[in-house]
């Protein structure tokens, strides 16, 4: 297969990255995680299905357009995932989260060489938050 653009195929309609999705063995457990730690507010939280055996559960810091889906596993097991989110002071976040205590968190790392500060944290199911200074 070639590299190069074939100009007969139609281009893409994609136009945003709206939902990332996480594999998480307990949704009620990660929505505590996602909305008493790091603030996120609830965007959806529906039942589907037969029976409504299933459940589309979305997460968001208030204000963002893309949501997290915190979904149980489809295939293999939970976590795994990585995400990043933006915070305008990130060693104030930082500070809050550590204050918290119990949270699975990395030292802060310091802007270098044109990369932001930024640091991880990890939720109970082992998938990584990426919060970076914007």
């Amino acid at each position: 297969m070639s590299n190069q653009t074939n100009n007969t195929q139609a281009s893409s309609t994609i136009v945003n990255i709206g939902v990332a999705m996480f594999s998480v063995a307990d949704q009620d457990a990660a929505l505590d995680f996602y909305s008493r730690v790091l603030g996120f507010e609830v965007r959806s939280d529906s039942r589907f299905g037969p029976e409504g055996e299933y459940r589309w559960l979305e997460v968001a810091p208030s204000g963002s357009t893309a949501r997290l889906a915190l979904n149980p596993p489809m295939s293999g097991s939970p976590g795994g995932g990585s995400i990043g989110v933006e915070t305008p002071d990130v060693a104030s976040e930082h500070a809050r989260l550590s204050a918290l205590g119990g949270v699975d968190l990395d030292d802060l790392m310091e802007e270098v060489d044109g990369v932001p500060p930024m640091f991880a944290l990890r939720d109970p199911d082992g998938n990584s938050v990426w919060i970076v200074q914007a």
